[in-house]
């Protein structure tokens, strides 16, 4: 087949002992290095530990080997890696050579060139291989592997933990050599070549190309490993899924290549799911990122949009740098498309603007307010303080009192400023008044013996009441009266008591006189006669009126007469106790 070469025969060699192997670069090379693949440390890990189990094996088997002191020559059924370049290039997935200290001999042969014997059999645990590598190597004698390079760190996202290795599958059911040791892969579109081998047994060519196809097996493994992890994007598997899938067209190697392909579209079809579902919640993560973004410039707007007059700046001044930082931590969770961003930004930086905008032109204006109202009131505190020495009691009290008003009516200025003013304010007041009432005091110590002479005055007054005689009463009070005046001035703090008293008695003594004039008043007493004459005759007529309704037999007439003559009769007897009254 075309990708198969056989290898010239070295000098000395038996052209019949030279051996056929499949060399090509498709069988050198690991199924991980195909497009699109990740993961290289896992599958490197993996494969290592089975070509590690498959060295062992042989390096068992050798150790049993009569033959293993021969000359290192090539022995019938080797397959020796002629064609394989020093050093294979680096791909994305490459799968680790296992550690060596110098030349290893291929997977599924011992150290000398001779197959192992039970190649499909994993090596006990904590066994060691053997070295056995010939000093000077010979025709046919499998050449010496490069050393591998050091392995590439694992992607942050990748799992940390090491998949399990399967134990090696077995390859009889899914392949076959034939006599001139042709290996064949069974699959669903029937038999395919995957490699020749010569003197070789079938268990052995088999079991080599069973380990290459559990490789394929570990890869996919892996992939399935990084699907169900919740830190690798499902989109990274599906490309190194369809890249195995599309490698076991013409992979060499045996097994069973039509179930690893459903396997893979399988896994295929759960990351296709996984991908929508994390492009839903991606998408629900957008729109919950823009609606809070939103929310937030609609705060800040609203912030924005408050009357100059009523904001409460410094609050307001602290919630909108609250805002920017909650707009930093949404945008730090969660980037939106670059229209919606760029549109909310102008927005929120629109909305910040204009509140700094509003606040400087604010407090410019407020200071300007508060120098005029520190102005005017420092003009009202010096004329406080200039009239605090005043001894002009009355006139300085109104003074005072009109400076009160003017500073209620004075614009309000900044706290500082008006506590300070107000405060030299009331000590002038306080200074002038404090003076006043010394004053008062010492102009009312004097005043304690007129005092004593006007409480003796109302005693005196108060004798009069009840009033019997209003102008023998009326003669006592004036007398009463002109010493009371004669006495002088009281104590402030009795002059409302004292009058008070005074007050009473001459309220009486006028009661009684206007009593007196109600019922001697000519024109009441007229009056009241003339009223009872004007009654007396519409209670006459009344009765008149009634007895012809009685006679008439007339119910209704009877009924209004006899109400208007009660009503006549109560209006005559008011008027002639009024007229008694009037009369003495």
């Amino acid at each position: 087949m075309s990708d198969q070469t056989t290898p010239t025969p070295a000098a000395g060699e038996e052209a019949g002992d030279a051996v056929t192997e499949p060399t090509t670069t498709a069988e050198r090379t690991e199924v991980s290095e195909v497009p699109g693949s990740t993961g290289s440390g896992e599958v490197a890990d993996v494969a290592e530990a089975l070509r590690e189990a498959a060295d062992r094996e042989d390096a068992e088997a050798a150790s049993s080997d009569p033959t293993a002191d021969a000359p290192a020559e090539a022995a019938p059924g080797t397959t020796e890696d002629a064609d394989a370049p020093a050093e294979a290039p680096e791909a994305p997935a490459q799968v680790a050579e296992a550690p060596a200290e110098g030349a290893e001999a291929p997977a599924g042969a011992t150290a000398d060139g001779a197959p192992a014997e039970t190649a499909d059999q994993p090596a006990a645990a904590g066994e060691a291989a053997a070295p056995a590598a010939p000093a000077t190597p010979g025709p046919g004698t499998a050449r010496p592997r490069p050393a591998p390079k050091p392995r590439r760190a694992p992607r942050p996202h990748a799992p940390t933990t090491r998949p399990a290795v399967r134990p090696p599958s077995d390859p009889t059911p899914w392949g076959r050599m034939d006599a001139e040791g042709v290996v064949w892969v069974r699959t669903a579109e029937g038999e395919r070549q995957v490699g020749t081998v010569v003197d070789a047994s079938e268990a052995d060519a088999l079991a080599h190309y069973g380990r290459e196809f559990d490789v394929l097996v570990a890869q996919v493994d892996i992939a399935e490993q990084r699907l169900m992890s919740a830190e690798v994007a499902p989109g990274e598997v599906v490309g190194q899924l369809r890249a195995l899938r599309s490698s076991l067209a013409d992979v060499q190697a045996v097994g069973d290549l039509e179930g690893l392909a459903q396997r893979t579209r399988d896994l295929e079809a759960v990351a296709a799911a996984r991908r929508e579902e994390a492009d839903a919640a991606r998408a629900a993560a957008r729109e919950a990122g823009l609606a809070a973004r939103t929310a937030i410039v609609e705060e800040a707007e609203q912030i924005a949009a408050t009357d100059p007059e009523r904001m409460q700046w410094r609050p307001s001044g602290d919630r909108l740098r609250e805002l920017l930082d909650a707009w930093k931590d949404a945008q730090r969770a969660q980037r939106l498309d670059k229209k919606s961003e760029d549109e909310l930004w102008k927005r929120f930086s629109a909305a910040r603007t204009s509140f700094d905008r509003a606040r400087r032109t604010y407090f410019s204006a407020l200071e300007d307010r508060n120098s005029e109202a520190k102005q005017a009131k420092e003009r009202i505190v010096t004329e406080a303080e200039e009239l605090s020495t005043s001894t002009a009691w009355g006139p300085t009290s109104t003074a005072y009192r009109q400076l009160m008003d003017r500073w209620k009516a004075a614009p309000r200025g900044s706290r500082k400023d008006d506590d300070a003013l107000w405060a030299r304010f009331r000590a002038a007041q306080d200074a002038f008044f404090a003076a006043r009432t010394a004053a008062n005091e010492a102009e009312d110590e004097s005043f304690r013996g007129n005092l004593v002479v006007k409480e003796e005055l109302l005693v005196e007054a108060e004798k009069l009441v009840p009033v019997t005689d209003h102008r023998s009463a009326r003669r006592a009070l004036r007398g009463i009266q002109e010493r009371w005046d004669a006495a002088g001035k009281v104590p402030r703090a009795d002059l409302q008591r004292v009058e008070k008293r005074l007050r009473a008695v001459e309220q009486a003594v006028s009661d009684a006189e206007r009593a007196t004039w109600k019922r001697t008043n000519p024109e009441v007493k007229a009056r009241a006669d003339s009223a009872v004459e004007q009654l007396e005759r519409a209670v006459a007529g009344l009765e008149a009126d009634l007895e012809a309704a009685r006679a008439k037999g007339d119910a209704r007439a009877e009924e209004q007469a006899r109400a208007a003559l009660e009503a006549r009769r109560l209006w005559l007897d008011a008027a002639r106790r009024t007229a008694q009254e009037a009369s003495g």
